[in-house]
């Protein structure tokens, strides 16, 4: 008897036999871990950078965990962290990793999907000095 109410409740829709649903039009919710090697300049700067964009552009919509890879090695080899700092969203989808100080704040605006790119390969605003080819060996 039990199987079959369990059965009937599944059937009738009720909101407690299915998964939750993200509603249209709700903002995301960004989860970001940023490791850090140290209490260096560095470091500390790349902390700074994130927590400004993320309240700027992201208020109440983000949680953001820093990890230091000397107090916790096995998240930073787990992750295949090779540079330090770096920032790891995990979501929304896809996954993204950056590199560095995280003061290329348009990139990483940019890059969190939170501003679309001007056209292929610049972005609105950005002030970066163009890159030099590489030299050949």
């Amino acid at each position: 008897m039990l199987q079959s109410m369990t059965l009937k409740r599944f059937k009738d829709g009720l909101p407690h036999s299915r998964p939750p649903v993200k509603q249209r039009g709700a903002p995301e919710k960004y989860v970001l871990r940023l490791y850090i090697a140290g209490v260096t300049p560095r470091s500390t700067q790349a902390v700074l950078n994130i927590k400004e964009i993320c309240e700027a552009h992201l208020r109440g919509r983000f949680k953001l965990e820093v990890i230091d890879i000397y107090q916790q090695p096995a998240l930073a080899k787990s992750e295949q962290i090779i540079a330090a700092p770096t920032l790891i969203k995990s979501l929304p989808l896809p996954l993204r990793r950056f590199i560095g100080d995280m003061s290329r704040t348009e990139k990483i605006i940019v890059g969190l999907d939170l501003r679309k790119a001007t056209n292929e390969g610049s972005y609105a605003h950005e002030e970066d000095e163009p890159r030099r080819p590489k030299r050949g060996h």
